[in-house]
Parts: structure tokens; C-alpha cells; sequence
């Protein structure tokens, strides 16, 4: 479920459980601790209170005064671990082990045995087998300890009898929680705040180095190489770097692609210049012949009326051809028009005329055409007059350009040779960018790739081929230029 978040939570959190898991184990172990050494310390004090029982007990117990043996047990039973609850009792025995006196007379009844005898499941020593203290740990986890009381001259006078139930060292874990429930929550309290900002910290570069990745080929070079985070860490410097040398290279690929887009459109208008040139030259041989004729038999009302109008139709004529070529030689910065396409028609009426190609049009605009000019007219150019090569002698070609709110898009249709989607693919695939054809398609590709769209074969055109091309209609696009 971890690996499923995004990198900038994974950190964060990952370090805020750890936290939390950390002041979980040392609870835990320090409660361990706690308890064993409260086993230490409560063994320590019945140790001490065997001690002081055994040397007050001596005199008392050579004397045979029952009585103040009583109140010496019930003073210091009264400091036993558990005394308070009857789980920890003491007694003084006789040489044979019997009962002389105890603090709990009900369990440890006076003159009973005990040395020698089963005693809560376990059966004392002997009162001969006893030289000096003994601790008895029971599998129940109680205790008894027994320890001679001896005279000066080493005689045993009797024996200190403790018996410690098992109750008393098992650890109180209700009163340990609350301390280390308190303990975890300052911790957390503390830490995981640290935590957090401290993740967020070491995430903070790579998600800056995520935005960068992100956006490129969408915005500039530059500004990108300016939003790379700077990092001291050696393996995200090494990223660093190498997102930066993709940008520098991806910033020489576009200005290659630029001048070959530029180189593009100036070898198409050579290219129309060479065909439109015969349709300036045949109205300016009609307009010299105008003038000779104007000129010898000018004198006649009908001569010089027909004259004119010769004249008039044969500067109409270039006019348009000079007014169709000339948008095709400049960047333009305004939208896309529906006489742009008109003129691109003009422009390629030489090779449809030569070739015996029936050309058709179609245009179907339903909204405003928002997408640059001169990008559109060198696509349609291209396309048409690859269409028009490809359709064959005699031949037909069907343009449509269509616009709608969402997209504006262009096809050519010819009945000549079927080309497929893997044969556009190879014959734009050339790294150079040299179209075999000849036409520009590898330029359409690429106008194409760079304002968001397509350019693909259209599968569902049975006779011959319809190439159709595509862009968003919309105004953010960037605009190529010309270096």
C-alpha cells in the first residue's frame, strides 16, 4: 500500500512510522527492564529483611521470648514486597524446624513442621541440609528463603523462614502504560513533526526534478535549466546533470528542426516560383502583345476598349498568382482564413494542370480558426502537391479542410498507389528530415508533432490514399522561428 503513494508522501510517512515505531520498541524494552529489575529489587529486599531477621531474632529466639518474636515479625513483614495483600509472609523456626512464631499464624501455624515437609507444592530441605541461606525459586514463580540462625559459637539456634508469592514479581503493566503511553505521545508529538519536515526536505528536489521532466518539450529550454534544482547529494547531482544535458541536447534538436522547417519552406516556394512562372509569363506576353496593338492601331474606339480589358484581364491574372506565392515567403503571426486555402489551390494549379489531375475541394468550418497561418499553409501545400505527384496521370485529388470548436484539420485524397501507415512512417523516419518524396510530409510530421497533433494514413480509405492532418484549435501554440 506504501509503494502505491506518490515519493513526496512515501518519504515523510515512511520516517513519521519509524518514529512511531521506534518510541514503541523502546517502551516495550524499557518495560522489560523495568520489570526485571523490579524482580532484582524486591529480591534485594527480602535478602535485607532476612538479614535483620536473622541477627534481631537470636537473642530473642535464646531467651524463648515468643512474644516479642511475634512483634518482631510483624514489623518488619510489614516491609516485605506484598505484605500488605498476604502474598509475602515471614516466620522464625526452631532447630527442627517447626514454627516458633510467624506473621500470617493462619498459613504458618505455630509448632507446625516445615523443614523437610511439602510446602505449596515443594518440599523444603531438611533442617541438617541447611548451612547457610538458601533461596528457593518455585516453578510457580514464588519464592522461599531459608537461613540459619546461629550463636556465637556456631550452634544453629534456628532458622529465618520468608515466603514471597509469585503475585508480587509479575510486573504491573496497568500502571507501566500510562507512563508509556505518555511517552509515546511526546515522542510522537515531537518527532513526527521532524519527521515530516524532514522528508519533505529530501523530497523536495526530486519533485522539483519531476516538474522539470515533466515539461519537457512543452516549455523553453531555458526557463527549464532554471527550475533544475542544485543539490549537494551526489547520486540526485548526477541526475541533476544528466536532465540537464537532455535539455541542452533536446535545445539543439528544436533549433535544427527550426532551420530544416525554415530551409522547408523557402525550397517550396523555388519550387512553386519554377512552376507558377509560365502562368506570369503567358499574361505578360499578352499584355506586351496589348500594347503593340494599342500602339499601331490605337486610333480606333473598339480597338482601344478591347485593348484595355485585355489589359485589365491580364494584370488580374498575375495579381492573383504574385497575391496567392507571396504569404507562402513570410511568418505570419494572424489565424489561419478560409482564403488562405484558396490561395494554396492557386498556388499548386500549375502541377495540377500539367499533371492531368482533376483536382475538388471541400471546406467545412463550424467555428472560428484559431491556429497560425503560415504553419497551416505550408502543411496544405505540401500535402496537396504530394497528392497531386502521387495521383497519377490522369488522376483525381479531393482536399477538405475542416474546422470545428475543438480541432482544425486538413486531408488529401488521391486514387493513385495505397500508402500505408508503416510506408508515411518510413518515409518521414529519415533522421535528417529529407523527405524521399520530395513534398514535405516530413515537415507536416513535424508541425504537426510540435503544435500538439497528428498526421496519419487514413485505414478506412478504400481507393488509394488520404493522408489527413491535424492540429488543437486554439491560440497557445507555439509558433515556429525562423533562424
Amino acid at each position: 500500500m506504501l509503494s502505491r503513494l506518490p515519493y513526496r508522501v512515501q518519504i515523510p510517512l515512511g520516517l513519521s512510522l519509524a518514529v512511531v515505531l521506534a518510541a514503541l520498541l523502546v517502551t516495550a524494552v524499557a518495560a522489560q527492564i523495568f520489570a526485571r529489575t523490579a524482580r532484582t529489587d524486591t529480591l534485594a529486599t527480602v535478602d535485607r529483611a532476612a538479614q535483620l531477621l536473622s541477627a534481631q531474632s537470636l537473642p530473642l529466639l535464646a531467651a524463648d521470648d515468643i512474644w516479642r518474636v511475634f512483634a518482631l515479625l510483624r514489623n518488619t513483614a510489614a516491609f516485605l514486597p506484598g505484605a500488605a495483600t498476604g502474598q509475602a509472609r515471614a516466620a522464625v523456626l526452631d532447630s527442627e524446624g517447626r514454627v516458633f512464631a510467624s506473621s500470617a499464624p493462619q498459613l504458618l501455624r505455630t509448632a507446625s513442621a516445615l523443614m523437610g515437609q511439602p510446602v505449596n507444592g515443594f518440599t523444603l530441605p531438611s533442617p541438617a541440609a541447611v548451612t547457610k541461606r538458601l533461596r528457593i525459586d518455585r516453578p510457580d514463580g514464588s519464592i522461599a528463603l531459608v537461613e540459619p540462625i546461629r550463636s556465637e559459637d556456631g550452634q544453629v539456634l534456628g532458622f529465618t523462614y520468608i515466603e514471597v508469592d509469585a503475585p508480587v514479581f509479575a510486573a504491573d503493566w496497568a500502571a507501566l502504560t500510562e507512563p508509556a503511553l505518555i511517552g509515546v505521545g511526546l515522542a510522537a508529538f515531537i518527532l513526527l513533526p521532524a519527521g515530516w519536515w524532514i522528508g519533505r526536505r529530501m523530497t523536495a528536489p526530486v519533485l522539483s526534478m519531476a516538474s522539470v521532466i515533466e515539461r519537457l518539450g512543452r516549455d523553453e529550454p531555458a526557463r527549464l535549466k532554471e527550475q533544475l534544482p542544485h543539490t549537494k547529494d551526489p547520486e540526485l547531482g548526477r541526475i541533476s546533470a544528466a536532465v540537464e544535458q537532455l535539455i541542452s541536447e533536446m535545445q539543439v534538436r528544436q533549433q535544427a528542426e527550426r532551420r530544416a522547417l525554415s530551409a522547408e519552406r523557402m525550397a517550396a516556394v523555388g519550387r512553386i516560383t519554377a512552376a507558377v512562372a509560365h502562368e506570369i509569363n503567358n499574361p505578360l506576353a499578352g499584355l506586351l502583345t496589348a500594347t503593340q496593338t494599342l500602339s499601331v492601331h490605337g486610333a480606333s474606339e473598339e480597338t482601344r476598349r478591347r485593348t484595355l480589358n485585355l489589359l485589365q484581364r491580364g494584370l488580374n491574372q498575375i495579381q492573383t498568382t504574385v497575391a496567392a506565392l507571396l504569404p507562402q515567403a513570410r511568418v505570419e503571426d494572424r489565424a489561419l482564413e478560409i482564403d488562405d486555402f484558396a490561395d494554396v489551390v492557386t498556388l499548386a494549379h500549375p502541377d495540377v494542370s500539367h499533371r492531368d489531375v482533376k483536382l475538388t475541394t471541400a471546406v467545412e468550418v463550424e467555428s472560428a480558426i484559431r491556429v497560425p497561418s503560415a504553419a497551416l499553409r505550408q502543411v496544405m501545400l505540401n500535402m496537396l502537391l504530394n497528392g497531386v505527384s502521387a495521383a497519377g496521370e490522369p488522376g483525381a485529388v479531393h482536399a477538405e479542410l475542416r474546422a470545428d470548436a475543438d480541432r482544425v484539420s486538413f486531408s488529401v485524397a488521391h486514387g493513385g498507389k495505397t500508402l500505408t501507415a508503416e510506408g508515411l512512417q518510413s518515409t518521414v523516419a529519415a533522421e535528417s528530415g529529407d523527405d524521399p518524396r520530395g513534398f514535405g510530409l516530413w515537415v507536416c510530421r513535424e508541425i504537426a508533432t510540435q503544435y500538439g497533433g497528428g498526421f496519419d494514413v487514413d485505414d478506412s480509405h478504400r481507393q488509394g490514399t488520404r493522408l489527413v492532418f491535424w492540429i488543437p484549435n486554439r491560440e497557445t501554440h507555439e509558433e515556429p522561428v525562423v533562424d
